[in-house]
């Protein structure tokens, strides 16, 4: 079995201020995985495919869960989604989506696509640090997740 802090976090946001807010709250909420960045749905597809930069990631596992914010440049979240759930190599990774949005029209379209969770970002850091306690929790501690297919 996987030690729980061996798996990887990746955060798709395009905003700075919510990242560096994430990463802060993780630290609080102290929650030790590893916790990777990208700024928009190409970056985001980009890692997980290993191509255009993150080459260098190849020998090396795939997330255990994505962040994902809906709003980005590019490719959006919703088009992100779609095409990880898609794919028989990515579609086991949990993602859950993470943004400013609680339009009942996103929560229904994103279900639809396969998101595992619907998470609205808290105002409060303290509420952030909870939420990311919380999800760490479950993710990692409750729920018992498919292997890696890269490994």
């Amino acid at each position: 079995m996987k030690n729980e802090n061996s798996i990887i976090i990746l955060m798709a946001d395009d905003d700075p201020e919510d990242r560096l807010l994430a990463e802060d709250a993780l630290e609080e909420a102290k929650v030790q995985n590893e916790l990777h960045f990208v700024v928009d749905g190409e970056q985001l597809m980009d890692y997980l495919y290993r191509r255009n930069g993150y080459e260098h990631l190849a020998d090396k596992p795939l997330p255990g869960l994505i962040l994902l914010d809906l709003n980005m440049p590019k490719k959006d979240g919703r088009e992100a989604l779609k095409e990880i759930k898609s794919d028989p190599k990515l579609k086991k990774i949990p993602v859950v989506v993470l943004t400013t949005s609680s339009a009942e029209i996103d929560i229904v379209r994103t279900y639809d696509l396969g998101v595992n969770s619907f998470v609205t970002k808290p105002v409060t850091f303290e509420g952030l640090v909870d939420v990311m306690r919380t999800l760490s929790d479950y993710w990692f501690k409750i729920v018992l997740l498919p292997p890696d297919p890269s490994e």
